[in-house]
């Protein structure tokens, strides 16, 4: 289907841009693909999705599915969610939609609610240089990033302010027809990921663009033109300008996606990496280490879960993007502070999650998770006595198992505990036993057992004043 297109894109266009400049000389004149030139059907799309894009028409707005959506639709893909972009202002949206709230300071939008469904609505993005004068439409930091950019336009003008030209795609409900702009249907065809506009200018308003070219570039196979790519590493430290709790969410798309592993190397190769995990970054920045590999390997694993339709959770990756500087600080601590090795690595875990939340922020209801795991390694060591027992049922054993499982793969003296740890599940009540008592005479020896954490003096109970 897609070639189809593509033929009837070079048909129609004389010449393809390709310097830098022909990019920035914008609007090209759109592609329309009609109805029976591209293979997008209404059944491929959601009916809530199609539910908003006829009320908005049949209101006399202009009405579209928008970016991603269409370009996933285009690609053979189901997208995950489906964008709409309208000549309604939000008020107007929301005056149209009972089910409808606006969200966002910086980009005005309205959210139409359907249960656990939510349709994002936007209404075409003008020109912000033009109003400058208004701070309360739009406004800028001293380092070119948009604050805000309520700037209202036309949909020649909303394609200009994309991002790429493959998001620079249209689907009009009015007549099922395909707009695209900026050569997006070609780049598509050609695997080519190209910035809208003049790349500095692009990423200094909006940082998280140069993580959005990495991610495209790994989750569809685009290559990033050079042209793209050439600012990127020079402007990556202006990913510390962007509000951590944004940067989770990023990262969520950038590795809990299926294509984690190569999201992580091209992240390294544009010196992405380092604005969004500084202390991980510096230990892989150190020779004579596996945490590079042991990286690669959790990344692998996500994949593949992701990739057989299991159950991953941020908990884990995180647990092991951290594990590095937790090793790090917990030998620095003792060393340094003369701690024994379960107050250093308490304190270890403080300290890097306390750092790490200062680039991407990382929720309780994860952070508390990574805990546990980390913590499930330290306890994994006590095989003796009922301890093995007890920690079976533990709700975070399964995650701590698999995360020791992982460090085996690198570490040969993990090997044995990791071994002793998947027979104990799979035996039986007196094998249990046994293995127990195995590992309570070997222990000592193997030095599995960190000094345990001293226990606090009872408080003696207040005496009552007299009366």
């Amino acid at each position: 289907m897609f070639s189809q297109i593509a033929g009837f894109c070079k048909k129609l266009l004389n010449r393809t841009p390709s310097s830098s400049t022909a990019q920035e000389t914008l609007p090209l004149q759109p592609v329309i693909l009609t109805r029976d030139q591209h293979g997008i059907s209404r059944q491929q799309i959601s009916d809530n999705a199609l539910k908003v894009l006829y009320r908005l028409n049949k209101a006399g707005f202009e009405a579209y599915l928008v970016g991603g959506g269409v370009r996933d639709l285009l690609l053979g893909r189901q997208p995950k969610d489906f964008d709409i972009a309208t000549s309604a202002t939000p008020e107007q949206v929301k005056a149209l939609f009972s089910n409808s709230r606006l969200v966002g300071r910086r980009f005005r939008l309205a959210h139409i609610l359907f249960g656990r469904d939510v349709i994002e609505v936007a209404t075409f993005r003008g020109h912000h240089h033009e109003v400058n004068n208004n701070k309360n439409i739009s406004s800028q930091s001293s380092e070119g990033m948009l604050l805000r950019d309520n700037v209202y336009g036309t949909i020649e003008e909303d394609a200009e302010r994309r991002d790429f030209s493959v998001n620079a795609l249209y689907y009009n409900i009015a007549d099922f027809s395909v707009v695209g702009f900026s050569n997006g249907l070609q780049d598509l065809d050609n695997k080519r990921l190209e910035l809208i506009g003049d790349p500095e200018t692009r990423y200094r308003e909006d940082p998280v663009r140069m993580i959005r070219a990495v991610r495209f570039s790994a989750k569809l196979g685009l290559t990033i033109s050079p042209r793209t790519a050439a600012p990127i590493r020079e402007l990556a430290p202006l990913l510390g300008d962007i509000p951590p709790a944004r940067l989770f969410e990023e990262t969520l798309k950038l590795l809990m996606a299926g294509y984690g592993l190569e999201t992580y190397r091209l992240l390294q190769h544009y010196q992405l990496f380092a604005p969004l995990f500084p202390e991980a970054a510096d230990i892989i920045g150190q020779e004579d280490n596996d945490y590079h590999r042991f990286l690669e390997l959790a990344l692998t694993n996500t994949d593949e879960r992701i990739a057989q339709g299991l159950r991953v959770t941020p908990a884990f990756l995180y647990a092991a993007l951290l594990w590095g500087p937790v090793e790090m600080h917990t030998q620095q601590f003792m060393h340094e502070g003369g701690l024994n090795y379960y107050d250093a690595f308490l304190l270890a875990m403080d300290e890097v999650l306390a750092r790490q939340v200062k680039s991407v922020a990382i929720p309780r209801r994860f952070s508390s998770v990574v805990r546990d795991i980390w913590m499930m390694q330290e306890r994994l060591t006590k095989r003796s006595g009922k301890r093995p027992h007890r920690l079976l049922e533990h709700p975070k054993f399964r995650a701590g198992y698999d995360f020791l499982l992982l460090r085996a793969e690198l570490d040969p003296k993990l090997q044995e505990l990791a071994q002793w740890w998947t027979e104990f599940q799979q035996a039986n009540p007196v094998d249990r036993k046994q293995l127990s008592r195995h590992a309570q005479s070997r222990h000592n020896q193997l030095g599995e057992e960190p000094a345990s954490k001293r226990k606090r003096p009872r408080r003696r109970p207040r005496k009552k004043k007299e009366a």
